[in-house]
């Protein structure tokens, strides 16, 4: 699928005209971004981790957003129940392996969810998707410690093992798919200052996803979007606290002018 202004602004009306509820089972820190900028975008956020309802959930969302933020062995229970329900009724799955490779434990419990159902789009920073590929390979924290060039080879590894588009977000965002390779320079130097933005970028994928059968194209059209809010904002913005509040307000008002004359995209 060719990506353009055009097709990132037919999903975003999309969004807007369904509403497409996307199921979250996400962390703590960014739980209230998540939602909020969901729903500013026009997309219908749920956060409901209680392994008790995640199958019920999952039944009738058009997208599911795993993050593994805070992790908690029950927490890993309803991620795997939700993406087993998941894989059962073709609903797609956004994998965020957020600290992959700050802790044995994140980075086994990223591959575990991996091998437990298809994934259609692999979230994450180039020290994350490094350390899924490559074990011992190590973050700093839930931060990278790698520019998004770096994880290239790795994305494309990722990609031919587990069969997801891979998403590796940075200065630049690129998104990998077979033997694609798509840059979108959109973005700010501020962005990655606010806490949740990352895990906004997985949700956006997911909001794309309820409106898009294909993983590269959404994933594409989620970095775009969230680029271009990013700059818009920060061109308001006095600083991180400021830059929040006005990503949400132009992630609600962004306008087909808006993507047409911002987007930067290198293949």
């Amino acid at each position: 699928m060719k990506i353009t202004a055009q097709s990132v602004w037919s999903d975003v009306l999309a969004i807007r005209q369904q509403a497409p509820l996307i199921h979250n089972i996400t962390n703590y820190v960014a739980m209230n971004t998540t939602a909020n900028a969901l729903l500013a975008l026009g997309a219908s956020p749920v956060m409901a981790h209680a392994e008790e309802e995640v199958a019920d959930m999952v039944g009738i969302a058009k997208a599911l957003v795993i993050n593994i933020g805070t992790l908690s062995e029950k927490w890993i229970q309803s991620m795997q129940k939700a993406m087993l329900q998941a894989k059962s009724c073709s609903v797609p799955i956004v994998l965020d392996p957020v600290g992959a490779g700050a802790t044995p434990y994140r980075t086994e419990t990223a591959l575990q969810l991996l091998s437990l159902a298809p994934v259609a789009v692999i979230r994450g920073n180039a020290s994350e998707i490094m350390a899924i590929v490559q074990k011992g390979s190590k973050t700093k924290g839930v931060d990278s410690i790698s520019g998004s060039e770096s994880a290239v080879d790795g994305a494309q590894e990722l990609n031919r093992r587990f069969g997801a588009v891979v998403c590796i977000t940075g200065e630049t965002d690129i998104i990998v798919t077979n033997n694609i390779i798509v840059k979108v320079k959109n973005g700010h130097i501020m962005m990655p200052r606010v806490t949740g933005l990352g895990c906004t970028a997985s949700a956006l994928c997911g909001a794309f996803l309820g409106v898009n059968t294909s993983a590269f194209a959404a994933a594409v059209h989620a970095m775009v979007v969230m680029g271009i809010a990013g700059e818009l904002a920060a061109e308001q913005a006095k600083g991180p606290g400021s830059l929040q509040l006005h990503f949400l307000d132009t992630l609600y008002a962004l306008t087909e002018s808006d993507i047409i004359t911002r987007i930067k995209l290198a293949p």
